[in-house]
């Protein structure tokens, strides 16, 4: 269960929806240029719960039809670029959504059931903007008892990056619930990983209460420094200057388009 990631990015096809982690839980940068020169646009993305470079990159190459998330930005290197311009010009449409909200909808996927009740987006302006979500009364009261219902979120296609992967398809996820998250509601996953290790990473009482089973693992590609120039848990950090410096080349088209012939991951 192994391939490159060209094969993995051809996975993808055109309108479909593809769930990406925040930054932090193992984003796969190693798949944005795949992704890119694949072509298959007209992508809906649900950030779990927020985004970061690799959705305002996939925005920037005109691959995004509509982002669902509760924000989208780059860390200390400040505001997302090409998604700030999209949404300004009208190009994308925006979900906005809050984090609890997005692990709710994955959540109710992974159970099989339509929607997940949640009580507090009662009072936001979120619902004003929200037709999906529906107002209603807790049948269980004899009292009026709003609640609201979140409508499941499946995703064609969860993407990330995770440490390491065995020969069997498992992938350790370590403490990143999210991707567990990603995995079970979709209804494929694919994966990169740092390396590929002989022995189960299920039969190891060290690993295993970390480690997503390959039962919900569709391909999985080595991608070394994967996550580059985000961090990933236990093996490198994030580089910031790198963020930094395409926050600013981003700022215009041509910046964005010279930026993304040149950036190379780092030995």
């Amino acid at each position: 269960m192994t391939a490159n990631l060209q094969a993995l990015a051809r996975r993808v096809k055109p309108g479909q929806c593809v769930a990406l982690p925040v930054d932090y839980a193992g984003v796969s940068m190693a798949m944005t240029r795949p992704l890119i020169e694949h072509g298959a646009g007209d992508l809906h993305l649900v950030c779990v719960p927020t985004g970061g470079l690799q959705v305002d990159q996939l925005i920037g190459s005109g691959l995004v039809r509509r982002v669902e998330t509760s924000a989208i930005s780059l860390g200390e290197a400040g505001g997302a670029p090409r998604f700030n311009q999209a949404v300004r010009e009208g190009r994308i449409e925006l979900r906005d959504a809050t984090c609890p909200a997005i692990h709710a909808g994955l959540l109710a996927a992974q159970k099989g059931v339509p929607f997940i009740p949640m009580r507090g987006l009662i009072g936001s302006d979120l619902l004003a903007r929200r037709d999906d979500w529906k107002l209603t009364e807790n049948p269980f009261s004899d009292q009026p008892d709003p609640i609201v219902l979140i409508p499941a979120i499946t995703p064609d296609i969860a993407i990330f990056h995770a440490p390491m992967a065995d020969m069997q398809g498992n992938v350790w996820i370590g403490r990143r619930r999210e991707l567990a998250a990603m995995a079970y509601a979709a209804t494929e996953t694919l994966v990169t990983v740092e390396r590929i290790v002989e022995h189960s990473l299920l039969a190891d009482e060290t690993t295993a209460a970390g480690t997503l089973p390959a039962l919900y693992v569709t391909d999985i590609a080595v991608a070394p420094r994967g996550a580059w120039p985000y961090g990933l848990w236990g093996k490198y950090g994030t580089d910031t200057s790198e963020l930094i410096r395409y926050a600013k080349a981003a700022r215009s088209e041509d910046g964005f388009a010279e930026y993304m012939s040149r950036a190379e991951v780092p030995a």
